[in-house]
């Protein structure tokens, strides 16, 4: 197949289209950069908000996994908050509109959009048919408000994009964990091994995630399953409490010891690493019930034998980088 994939140069679109080209395809990656992403991947330029000439490349192609959008690895100021707003809704917007002006339109248009989309709530967990949309919950900072409303507003450009004849899936993923660096998983290592992998804020919110290779897996399961459009949620069956997520970690790592954080000391240290302390607090409990419905098996279902497979690859990275 030809398979294109606007923003597909962050972490995620790295190892999403080494693997897609490894496996024979002709991969495709929209970008601002000019730099290859190498692995026999093209890249073709574009501004991610108007058409031009790499609307060419989605004429006639089989698929197209849109990634595009600014990190959320960020401080969650007014100006970043409207970047990841506008980089979001613009990309997907006009990636409609190379879709329905093409003349041989792809099949399948997954569109990345995220967990976030549900509300921070410990008490049942949230999948695409029950879960309780988040941007009303009491008791939260007011601009978790508005990265949901990012969320709505992203899968929103992709309903009313007019492609009748492309299937559309809004993959709302959770933190994808990969052993590269860069990732989540190699932030949380970090902090882990430091002897920071303490529970934060009593610990009770819940964590959602993917195993990278089970994130690869679903990707290949939605282009193939022509019967599955709408929102599809990227997560593993077994989200668990950040302190059990955490203490797994820290065991993986064999670090016996991590350091508690309150509230204020997360917001102190996400202050230091530039990010925000969503990413921590909020309690996102997701499940992957169209998934599972549909007959996907995960091959790491839990987050023991995750953290163990992520633990052992980096280590063997990071073998690697040393002998060189």
């Amino acid at each position: 197949m030809k398979i294109v994939l606007p923003g597909g140069t962050g972490n995620v679109g790295g190892f999403l289209s080494r693997s897609l080209a490894a496996a024979g395809h002709e991969v495709v990656v929209l970008s601002r950069r000019a730099a290859g992403v190498g692995g026999g991947v093209r890249v073709v330029g574009w501004d991610g908000r108007s058409l031009g000439a790499w609307a060419a490349e989605v004429d006639g192609c089989d698929v197209v996994v849109n990634l595009a959008g600014r990190s959320v690895d960020c401080r969650y100021t007014e100006e970043n908050l409207r970047e990841m707003m506008e980089s979001r809704v613009d990309s997907t917007r006009v990636v409609g509109e190379a879709i329905a002006a093409a003349a041989v339109p792809p099949r399948v248009w997954l569109q990345m959009s995220t967990a976030t989309i549900y509300a921070h709530r410990h008490d049942a967990p949230n999948d695409e048919l029950t879960g309780v949309i988040g941007g009303d919950e009491p008791d939260v900072p007011a601009y978790w408000a508005f990265s949901a409303e990012i969320a709505k507003q992203w899968e929103l450009a992709q309903q009313q994009a007019s492609t009748p004849s492309t299937r559309k899936v809004a993959l709302r993923a959770a933190m994808v964990m990969s052993p590269d660096r860069g990732s989540v998983f190699d932030m949380l290592s970090w902090m882990a091994r430091l002897g920071l992998g303490g529970p934060v804020a009593g610990g009770r919110q819940y964590v959602s995630w993917i195993h990278d290779r089970d994130f690869l897996r679903a990707i290949d399961f939605l282009i193939e399953r022509d019967d599955l459009d709408g929102p599809v949620n990227l997560a593993s069956p077994g989200p668990l409490p950040h302190r059990d997520f955490i203490r797994v970690l820290r065991r993986s790592w064999r670090r016996p010891f991590g350091l508690p954080a309150t509230g204020w000391m997360a917001e102190i240290g996400a202050f230091v690493l530039r990010s925000d302390t969503e990413l921590l607090l909020k309690s996102r409990r997701v499940v992957p019930t169209r998934l599972l419905d549909a007959g996907f098996t995960f091959d790491f279902p839990d987050w023991t034998s995750s953290a163990a497979d992520l633990v052992k690859r980096a280590r063997n990275r990071g073998s690697v980088a040393s002998a060189r």
